[in-house]
Order: structure tokens, then sequence, then C-alpha cells
């Protein structure tokens, strides 16, 4: 577990420590997180020079952040990426998914597999109604292994309660939960807070890289957790429904 706990470089003891952690849905930042970012921000900047992805001309990431505080009551954080590193590199000092991918035998690489064969066999048939057939058996089969992903993304939540991505989702009403759901930074570092006995103080992800087309999401810039995704599992991890509204009516009041 040490090899995912960053300590502070910073002198934090000046710093004041929230009560309560705030809310991911909305965009009020504690200071404490802020000097978390910019110490994990250097480590991106180091560390990323193994990942032959050059950040500044490539894609960017949305990566995030929790400050927790230790058994021992000291203050230390947590950083992650969300969904994958460029080229499936991994960072052992990032709080790993939720997802084991050995589960079950490595069940997600063999279906992974079994697609990319299925979709070979499309582009070197020639007759209409094989194709038909064989791009129904990959749709199917596609599905099902979402499915049977998503039934192992486990969630525990504050009060030790444990729920996969599907019974969140049908629990929140919000539908059926989209791609990736359970691979956002947020939910991936207050589940691994909650697994190893770590108070979780202050959150926050932010945007490294490459700026969007649309420039909505702007290097080194704060960003509230997604809705599509995040919403349900945060909701369900916090226990608190109210989350959403919360984050809804801070963004209105600044935006007036």
């Amino acid at each position: 577990m040490d090899q995912h706990i960053f300590s502070f470089k910073t002198d934090i003891v000046r710093i004041s420590i929230p009560e309560k952690m705030n809310n991911p849905f909305a965009m009020e930042i504690p200071e404490i997180v802020k000097v978390a970012a910019k110490e994990f921000q250097a480590f991106i900047s180091s560390e990323s020079k193994n990942w032959e992805h050059d950040f500044r001309v490539k894609k960017g990431k949305m990566f995030g952040i929790l400050v927790v505080q230790k058994t021992n009551g000291s203050y230390a954080f947590l950083g992650t990426n969300s969904g994958k590193l460029p080229g499936n590199v991994e960072c052992n000092r990032f709080v790993p998914s939720v997802f084991d991918d050995s589960t079950d035998d490595y069940f997600i690489n063999r279906g992974m597999k079994e697609l990319s064969e299925i979709g070979n066999k499309i582009k070197e048939t020639n007759n209409e109604s094989k194709i038909k057939e064989l791009t129904e058996r990959r749709k199917q089969k596609s599905f099902a292994l979402q499915q049977q992903l998503f039934e192992n993304y486990r969630f525990s939540n504050i009060n030790g309660h444990e729920q996969n991505v599907l019974q969140i989702f049908e629990l929140s009403r919000h539908g059926k939960p989209p791609a990736a759901a359970g691979e956002c930074a947020a939910p991936k570092l207050l589940q691994y807070a909650f697994k190893h006995q770590l108070k979780p103080i202050a959150l926050a992800e932010f945007w490294w890289g490459k700026s969007t087309k649309n420039e909505e999401r702007e290097h080194k810039h704060f960003y509230p957790a997604c809705r599509n995704k995040c919403r349900p599992i945060l909701e369900y991890i916090l226990n608190d429904t109210d989350l959403f509204k919360q984050g809804n009516a801070y963004q209105q009041k600044n935006q007036n």
C-alpha cells in the first residue's frame, strides 16, 4: 500500500484542513488539495517521460488526487489517472483500477481476443448474410462482455455496503451504465481510501496535457467529476444522493 501513498514535500502546517470532504461535483477546491495537485503534477511531468506520449502535443488525460488522513493522524495524498494511460503503460505509484483483469482467468482479455477474431472474419467475408450474422454475434458478445465487466466492478460505500456497477446504476434510476463507468479517477481514489482505512479529506480532478478541440479541457485546470459516469457511483460511495444537486446549485451560484 505504501507505494501508492504520496507524502507531502510542502510544509502544510499552516494550511487549513477541511472538516468535511468537498463536493466532487462543485468547483470549490480546498487549498490542501491544490498543494497535493501541484506535487502530483510534478511527479507526472517526470514520470511521463518514460511513457512515450508527449502530453503537450498529443491527447491529454484527466487525473485525480485525494488528500487523506492516515491512521496515525498524519496527512498524505493519493493520485491516479482516469481510464488507461497511453499505450496501456502502468505506473505503480498510481492507485490501480477497481477491476482486477486477472479475474476469472482473464475473461476480459479472452473476450476482447474473441471480438477481434470476429472482426477479422467480417473483413475477410464477402457474403452479406454471413457478414450480418457475424456482426450480430459480435454485438451480442460485446454486450455480454460489458455486462460481465460491470458485474466485476464492485464498490464499497462509506457504510461498508458493497454493490457492483450494474446494481449501483439500477438503484440510482440513472439507467444503464455507460462504457468505462467505474474507471474515472474519483471513484478509484475513494474506493482505495476506504479499503485501506484512509480518511478522505479533499478531492480534485484536473486535466493534464493538450487542450481538447472545443477547449472544454485545459492543461492543469480543475474540473468537477463527470455526471454520466461518476454521479451514481460517487453518490453511492459517499451515501449522499444530494451531492449532484448541491454541485448544480454551487455552479449556478457562481455563474450569476
